[in-house]
């Protein structure tokens, strides 16, 4: 121990878990006008492979719901979830997301993402690193029923949500 202070190591599993925040963090990011999300794994439709993932982004007084779908387009090197093709919309056009909600309060906002999705409290990150949470998922071999920790993907409800209106990019 050097100056007091025992050296730390951290094991990939342990850096993965460090990600994720507790409700309080995660709402005061949002109170902050942080942005947090979770990646909600895989996504298929017929021959086409996508990935999903939730956004709760501040915007002046209230909290946007955004779900995301993007083509499954990256590798290694390339994890900008930002910069994937929608999933639903034209040719090579970015994914802008789909405003399912709004709420007034930032764990309201919390709950009315993981009711509409199957987002689970305790994965969600700040912004920006849902593309390690990609990363980890493409280097697990793009798992197809539970995440490179052994953790389940959210089971969305039965139905659909159904969408707002299309989210302002920001």
């Amino acid at each position: 121990m050097a100056n007091g202070l025992a050296h730390l190591s951290a094991t990939p599993s342990t850096l993965s878990a460090m990600r994720y925040l507790a409700e309080s963090f995660a709402c005061g990011a949002l109170r902050r006008g942080r942005p947090v999300e979770q990646f909600l794994g895989p996504l298929r439709a017929a021959d086409r492979l996508g990935i999903h993932y939730i956004e709760v982004r501040p915007v002046r007084y209230r909290y946007e719901i955004i779900l995301h779908a993007c083509e499954d387009v990256g590798h290694e090197s390339f994890c900008d979830l930002a910069e994937f093709p929608s999933f639903h919309g034209e040719d090579g056009e970015e994914d802008s997301g789909l405003l399912l909600a709004t709420s007034d309060e930032p764990l309201d906002a919390l709950r009315t993402a993981e009711n509409l999705t199957g987002a689970v409290r305790g994965r969600w990150v700040n912004e920006g690193l849902v593309q390690d949470e990609y990363h980890d998922y493409l280097q697990a071999g793009r798992p197809v029923g539970a995440a490179h920790d052994g953790h389940p993907w959210p089971k969305p409800p039965a139905a659909p949500p159904t969408p707002v209106t299309p989210a302002s990019s920001t």
